[in-house]
């Protein structure tokens, strides 16, 4: 695709000419003086034309202009931070001058995977351009070697593991498949990418010093949950031909989880998941197993999957406030079921009389979650878009899975 490269300046230069250090008074003003502190949101953010009644949106657009609102806003931040000393004390785009917006650090990644998807799908092609931007004024030499130093500073090597980092890994992914392609989205997808990889070197190398001393699974249903990192390294593993970390992950996840068996759904949700244990876990276990094999294991993890068709099986899960942060975990939870019931799907046989009441509960949930992303409050929005996106665009199930289209 041929770029308009005087427009696509304008725009870079519009997102980051002004940097983080400029006009320190209005970045660091205390907290009642909020209109000035506006000044940074409005330079550090989008517009939205379709705001002011141009256009329609897609759900795609509507989430594309979510991530370019968010990843950098600085605030409200959310940050988990060791300080060694006094020097620490920094505010989170000093700190994290690639990953500091969207309330906290993994969810500014994943907003810049957002980004990242749509772009390289082609699916928001009249936003091609103000993407392309967006991510060329954050994906710079200078900003990413802030964050590897960050991650080098003491008592850190556990920053954001394992989900912010697995996200991390999901978008060194999506550039690596853009980039494998022949348009100019591949040249620039490249560009990027070579400048990812030195964060994305000491990233990897963290979690494959972890790994083999993690002697048991984390089954929650919130960040720290093993399986849904280890779904996301093995997507990345394959991706980048990292053989070991294949090894690594194949090898916890049949130690941890292949004897494993009645997961009590009964017992799902918790109050504040936004990742089901059970169904992360056998989301995972497709990965490393085969048809066969999974099946067979499926019927022993969840034996209470019916054959008939029917999606009501498992509840949605319900919020009754979307403006607490936490409560509104469980429309994410809804999203990654979505996926995760899918991706299930697509590891069993097509004959297998289990798959449509998977995909039909994997629509109820998906579609429950997607009304959930049409929240106002920032509490939920700053991150289920990238849930939506990860189930709307397939991420995670391969090209050639026998999982029919949703």
């Amino acid at each position: 695709m041929i770029y308009q490269k005087g427009m696509t300046a304008i725009l870079i230069a519009a997102l980051a000419g002004c940097s983080v250090a400029e006009d320190q008074s209005e970045t660091s003003l205390p907290e009642s003086s909020s209109p000035e502190r506006d000044v940074f949101e409005r330079r550090y953010t989008a517009p939205d034309p379709a705001d002011h009644g141009l256009t329609p949106r897609s759900a795609d657009q509507a989430y594309a202009r979510i991530a370019l609102n968010c990843i950098n806003r600085q605030y409200p931040n959310k940050i988990s931070h060791v300080l060694s000393s006094a020097a620490d004390v920094a505010e989170p785009a000093k700190l994290t001058p690639v990953f500091y917006g969207c309330f906290d650090w993994h969810s500014a990644v994943h907003g810049h995977w957002l980004l990242t998807r749509l772009w390289g799908q082609g699916l928001v092609s009249d936003m091609d351009e103000e993407i392309a931007a967006a991510l060329a004024a954050n994906f710079t030499a200078e900003k990413i070697a802030g964050e590897i130093g960050y991650f080098q500073g003491a008592d850190r090597a556990a920053f954001e593991r394992p989900y912010g980092v697995a996200w991390f890994l999901q978008l060194t992914t999506e550039l690596r498949e853009i980039a494998a392609g022949d348009d100019g989205k591949a040249e620039q997808a490249k560009e990027w990418l070579a400048r990812l990889e030195p964060l994305e070197t000491v990233i990897v190398g963290n979690i494959k010093q972890w790994l083999p001393k993690l002697a048991y699974p984390i089954r929650l249903g919130t960040h720290n949950q093993s399986a849904f990192a280890f779904g996301l390294f093995l997507d990345w593993a394959e991706r980048s031909g990292d053989s070991e970390m294949t090894s690594l992950v194949r090898r916890k996840a049949l130690e941890f989880h292949r004897d494993d068996g009645n997961c009590p759904m009964a017992y799902e949700p918790s109050g504040e998941d936004f990742l089901s244990p059970c169904l992360m876990e056998a989301d995972l276990m497709r990965r490393v197993m085969d048809e066969s094999e999974y099946a067979s294991w499926l019927s022993g993890f969840l034996p209470e999957i019916p054959t008939d068709g029917s999606g009501d099986w498992l509840a949605v899960g319900i919020v009754n406030d979307p403006t607490d942060g936490k409560l509104v975990h469980l429309d994410g939870l809804n999203l990654s079921r979505a996926w995760a019931l899918e991706g299930m799907a697509s590891g069993l046989p097509a004959d297998d009389p289990r798959r449509a009441s998977l995909l039909a509960s994997a629509r109820l949930h998906g579609n429950s979650g997607e009304e959930s992303v049409r929240t106002p409050h920032y509490s939920g929005s700053h991150w289920l878009a990238s849930f939506a996106t990860y189930w709307r665009t397939r991420r995670g199930i391969g090209a050639n899975a026998s999982n029919p289209g949703s």
